[in-house]
């Protein structure tokens, strides 16, 4: 394993930092700063040590107080945490930026174009491009939305695309996320609080700006409404304050300034929906929402559920209100689904995809679920409707029981799980305990699909901050890092 020298006085003394096999973000092989970090590895070195530190120590505090949490459920106690931020940015040169916002515009397009087909003439499933068997058994896929043609033919308005770079640096997608992606206020936090707390590091890099990612998004959801109203009303529906993202939920209703609301604030009448006021009922043209679609509308979904609206997907279908994003978009990123997205873009868009795919077990066949209950031990495996970390396996770092128990899962309801090859993600510098170490970190960048698809240069990248793991979720305990796109 090839080390090298981080000469930063920051650090008071040169540290050895250990370079793997895998890719550096950060150092070439030969543990030289690549050209694009140089400057700020001289920015870093002007800060004491214990200045660094401290003002490390006081960003969190605030995030803290200002409600920058997330909540891991996996924790007993279920208390709400900090987001840890680390100081060292992520830095993305423009032409890396330019091949992943086509990559990602180019997935978008075709996974809305497979909603749109699935939920219509189904020309993919009878041409046999995709398994029809796969589709209609995906929990996410809504037999109440086919035939229903939805605002602009638009399905998915906001997505979170889950990159990670391979050994050889190439960026390969790792996970479609179609329902409610969440995360962008990390992104506008964290060049918040670097920009004020560390000024100097932006010295002589000309970062291409976050802070108009509210502005483009509302652009997106008034757009999807033009066609009947002039000046559409948008409304950010949110589960409430004990859902672990609510500060985001918050965040970009102020931002955008539109009203914030819960279930309870909203009324359907003749298939419209209405906004109580205190001015009485105001009407709704947009519904921003971070319900999951189960919990939507009491009169087709859960009937006990009193986060949604009595009604909602009536006034929907009758073409009244936009729901952003549209029910039914979960089919598009099931685990199961994902392999397929090649496929889609080339049955959809006639051209090759852009960016790279992870190899993916289909474990309903009985050939590939043999390979991977025979070889758990060398394999990460997924539940097809989980996210944020939940209802995985890591093999190589799983004892004979956790495996064990995972193979009976996997015989016992196959369409459950999908199983890929442990993909080293690349690392960064991160510091962790006041010294600077190489942790494994991915990209989401978002995009918003209006006019035309549109990917601003604001991605997050979570870092795992345990060592050796290669599980970056929040929900499991990892952190987040500003990540600096350059102008061209």
């Amino acid at each position: 394993m090839a080390k090298t020298r981080i000469g930063a006085s920051v650090f008071e003394t040169e540290q050895e930092y250990a370079l793997g096999t895998h890719f550096d973000e950060f150092f070439e092989r030969d543990g030289v700063a690549r050209e694009h970090y140089a400057g700020l590895v001289e920015a870093l070195a002007e800060y004491p040590r214990e200045e660094v530190l401290g003002r490390v120590q006081s960003i969190n505090a605030a995030l803290l107080q200002r409600g920058v949490t997330f909540t891991v459920y996996a924790d007993a106690s279920g208390i709400e945490r900090v987001f840890p931020f680390d100081l060292i940015p992520r830095i993305l040169r423009a032409e890396e930026w330019s091949r992943i916002e086509r990559g990602i515009a180019q997935r978008v397009q075709a996974l809305n174009a497979f909603l749109h087909d699935v939920y219509h003439d189904q020309r993919i499933l009878r041409e046999k491009r995709v398994p029809a068997d796969l589709v209609y058994s995906c929990k996410h896929f809504c037999r109440e939305m086919v035939g229903v043609d939805v605002p602009g033919g638009v399905y998915v308005h906001v997505s979170g695309i889950d990159l990670i770079r391979d050994e050889r640096g190439e960026f390969l997608v790792l996970e479609d996320n179609c329902r409610t992606p969440s995360g962008i206020s990390y992104v506008l936090e964290n060049r918040d609080v670097l920009k004020r707390n560390f000024p100097d590091l932006f010295a002589g890099y000309a970062v291409r700006p976050v802070d108009d990612y509210p502005r483009r998004l509302l652009d997106v959801l008034r757009h999807a409404a033009l066609q009947w109203r002039e000046n559409p009303t948008v409304v950010v529906l949110t589960p409430g304050i004990h859902n672990s993202a609510y500060f985001e939920h918050a965040m970009l209703a102020r931002r955008m300034g539109a009203e914030l609301v819960e279930g309870r604030d909203l009324v359907v009448i003749d298939d419209v929906v209405y906004v109580k006021t205190t001015r009485g009922l105001q009407r709704v043209d947009v519904i921003y929402r971070r319900v999951d679609d189960d919990f939507l509308d009491p009169l087709y979904f859960i009937p006990e559920s009193v986060l949604g609206v009595t009604g909602l997907l009536d006034a929907y279908r009758a073409g009244n209100v936009v729901l952003a994003n549209a029910i039914g978009t979960g089919v598009a990123d099931d685990k199961s689904v994902y392999r397929y997205v090649p496929e889609m873009i080339r049955f959809y868009l006639d051209e090759e995809p852009v960016l790279g795919v992870v190899p993916t077990f289909d474990c309903t066949d009985p050939a590939q679920r043999r390979h991977v209950v025979g070889h758990l031990a060398d394999l990460v495996v997924k539940s097809t409707a989980a996210s944020g970390g939940y209802g995985m396996l890591m093999g190589p770092h799983a004892d004979a029981a956790e495996r064990e128990e995972f193979a009976r899962k996997i015989e016992a309801n196959p369409r459950e799980f999908i199983a890929q090859p442990v993909i080293s993600l690349s690392s960064h510098p991160t510091l962790v305990d006041g010294v600077l170490a190489p942790r494994r970190v991915d990209l989401r960048p978002f995009a918003l699909y209006g006019r035309e698809v549109d990917v601003p240069p604001a991605a997050l990248t979570r870092v795992a901050l345990r060592e050796g793991s290669l599980v970056v979720n929040s929900s499991q305990g990892g952190g987040s890092k500003d990540t600096w796109v350059l102008q061209g």
